[in-house]
């Protein structure tokens, strides 16, 4: 079974306080996505290369204490892809891909963190602008290979992916044009969400991210924003999920998928 964990950090620095480390060591998936790392490389160095035996491979943003991506792994990739667009967001740190090819297969792991618009209009726009770059990106890489891309993609797809549909649906993760994005890639596009394909119905279980406001994740007042995108023949490997709540590493909760597969 391959193990592969999915989380936004919230900074790595600050996760790692609060026994992030020590959670993999005993949970040893074989891979995880993070988002936000919230870090540059000479913060990394000598403290945060490798987290419970995985070693990480990372995009990190320009602007310090912002964005970044990284893949931790127990398997050497054959190959690294650092950014996706050569431009506005590869400057941000949004996109760091490990693949994982053989004379008989080619697989990618990837992880991305799609910006976030709540701040204001002009990241609203930038999100829409990434979004519009991420698709067709993603249906060349679909093209040639398989792969799987753990997200926080800052969109709640359903009503039932958060819990407070109805007053969102003119804020920032649950607007219509989001919806219509998230739906296009895994309809016409072909993507699976691959949590919803092993949990169809679930909703108050089914939140990855709680508001530091007020007394959001006490009353589970949450949103399912992190996500494993996957090419269908991947997803239909797709056996155990799990969204893990017994320790709070960041304001956002690891979800892992087990895969019957092997890199």
């Amino acid at each position: 079974m391959f193990k592969l964990t999915s989380l936004n950090l919230n900074g790595i620095r600050s996760a790692t306080t609060k026994g992030v480390e020590a959670w993999l060591a005993q949970e040893k998936p074989d891979c995880i996505g993070v988002q936000e790392v919230k870090a540059q490389a000479p913060d990394v160095a000598g403290k945060f290369e490798a987290l419970a035996d995985l070693k990480g491979y990372f995009h990190f943003a320009q602007k310090k204490g912002y964005s970044g991506v990284g893949v931790y792994t127990r398997h050497e990739p054959s190959d690294v892809v650092v950014g996706f667009d050569g431009g506005e967001f590869d400057a941000e740190g949004r996109y760091v891909e490990l693949r994982f090819d053989t004379p008989t297969r080619k697989m990618s792991i990837i992880s991305s963190y799609f910006p976030s618009g709540s701040s204001g209009p002009e990241r609203q726009e930038a999100k829409f602008r990434f979004l519009s770059v991420m698709y067709p990106h993603l249906m060349a890489l679909k093209g040639e290979r398989e792969f799987i891309v753990c997200s926080d993609v800052n969109i709640a797809h359903q009503q039932a992916d958060l819990k407070n549909w109805r007053s969102n649906q003119k804020n920032s993760g649950f607007l219509p044009e989001e919806r219509a994005w998230m739906t296009q890639l895994t309809t016409e596009g072909g993507l699976v969400d691959v949590y919803r394909r092993l949990q169809p119905h679930t909703t108050d279980d089914c939140y990855t991210w709680w508001s530091n406001r007020g007394q959001a994740y006490a009353k589970n007042v949450g949103w399912r924003l992190d996500y494993h995108l996957a090419t269908p023949a991947v997803a239909e490997k797709a056996r155990t999920e799990h969204i893990y709540k017994g320790e709070k590493f960041s304001d956002h909760a690891p979800i892992t998928i087990g895969y019957d597969m092997s890199l």
